[in-house]
């Protein structure tokens, strides 16, 4: 009924994060754009002279290999680090997570929250291809913010509802007629 076709993995590609220099003393953050079937180093050593490269601003482009001085391949943490990095529950600090000191005003608070919830707030990534550990970590990452401001506005509003009742009056006449 249908037909199951093979998919060729020699032509889809990968991405290695790297930081390049060019001869010319300018410097550019990206991932070098590369066959699954080769390493990086079996790229960089072949026969090929251009070497396609996508900035992180998108700008994509072909780079003639003589035009590169240095290469620093940027180290992605395995998902064995991610994991770890989620289990330390137990050690849970809001103003940690938050990146605040636990002097911070309120309003220092909900900035870094705001801020940091737009780095990794799950929509952001949705259309973007990520390995699921990587996905997983940013999905904990959020809830992990979601939490520690939960945790840090819980007492403030409490708080803040206290001022109120404080200011009003304890007793008030009725009014003349």
């Amino acid at each position: 009924m249908f037909e199951r076709n093979r998919i060729d993995n020699s032509l889809q590609q990968m991405t290695v994060p790297a930081e390049i220099t060019l001869t010319d003393g300018s410097v550019h953050k990206g991932k070098f754009l590369i066959t699954a079937a080769r390493s990086i180093y079996e790229v960089l050593n072949g026969d090929t002279k251009f070497l396609e490269f996508e900035s992180y601003e998108g700008e994509r482009r072909l780079l003639a290999k003589t035009t590169l001085a240095a290469i620093n391949l940027v180290a992605v943490p395995s998902a064995a680090g991610l994991r770890g990095r989620l289990a330390d529950g137990d050690q849970f600090d809001p103003y940690v997570e938050l990146g605040v000191s636990q002097s911070a005003p309120w309003e220092d608070v909900r900035h870094a929250y705001v801020n940091l919830s737009k780095v990794y707030h799950p929509d952001l990534y949705a259309n973007v291809v990520l390995p699921g550990e990587v996905k997983d970590y940013l999905a904990a990452k959020a809830r992990r913010l979601n939490a520690a401001f939960r945790a840090l506005e819980v007492p403030y509003l409490a708080a803040k509802r206290a001022v109120i009742e404080k200011a009003k009056p304890v007793y008030t006449s009725a009014p003349r007629a």
